[in-house]
């Protein structure tokens, strides 16, 4: 694995696993052991490197408590997406306390001629790896990109959270749709006789 900030993969994890939980719909779609397992099915860097097919959990089987785990994981997570443009400092902290609670530990590696740190978790706990790289990569967006990188959809209707790792840094919104629809809105908005 590549530094966290240059593994887009890492970062689109952590930002799906926080859009899981869409507050104003009501959803959650990590509700079920199946549900999570789907998830880091669904995510191949959620494995360390030469994990089993299970990804980030090696060999043993996912339980209730690893997906309970994993969803307050999830919601340490989406704090800081959502709070990380507006208080930096708070969000660092609950970084930096989850990366303590996971056991999380940089590691410089070395492979084909390339130098490389990535955070990883001493213990066999699917939450606790998924803490470290998952933390470990919006730790390296903050530190070379900014906070303000991290946000929440402008969409009216929406609290999806994302990551910019775009080269002008100026998303507002989760997805192409939510832009659009702001865009209609605010055209016929325009266009109403008032």
């Amino acid at each position: 694995m590549q530094d966290a900030y240059h593994d887009p993969l890492v970062v689109q994890m952590a930002v799906d696993l926080a859009n899981t939980l869409r507050p104003i719909k009501g959803e959650d779609a990590l509700e079920t052991v199946e549900q999570l397992r789907d998830f880091l099915d669904g995510h191949p860097a959620a494995g360390p490197p030469g994990s089993s097919a299970s990804r980030g959990v090696g060999p043993r089987q996912l339980t209730r408590a690893d997906l309970a785990e994993v969803r307050a994981l999830r919601d340490t997570v989406r704090a800081v997406l959502e709070r990380a443009n507006a208080d930096a400092v708070e969000a660092a902290d609950l970084i930096n306390d989850g990366l303590r609670r996971s056991r999380a530990t940089p590691v410089l590696r070395h492979e084909d001629d390339r130098w490389w740190t990535e955070v990883t978790s001493d213990t066999d706990r699917c939450s606790a790896h998924l803490a470290a790289t998952m933390l470990g990569a919006l730790a390296s967006v903050i530190a070379t990109l900014g906070p303000a990188r991290l946000g929440v959809c402008a969409g009216p209707t929406c609290r999806a959270t994302f990551v910019d790792l775009s080269r002008n840094g100026s998303k507002q919104y989760c997805t192409r749709t939510c832009a659009h629809r702001a865009s209609v809105a605010a055209y016929r908005s325009r266009r109403s006789p008032r």
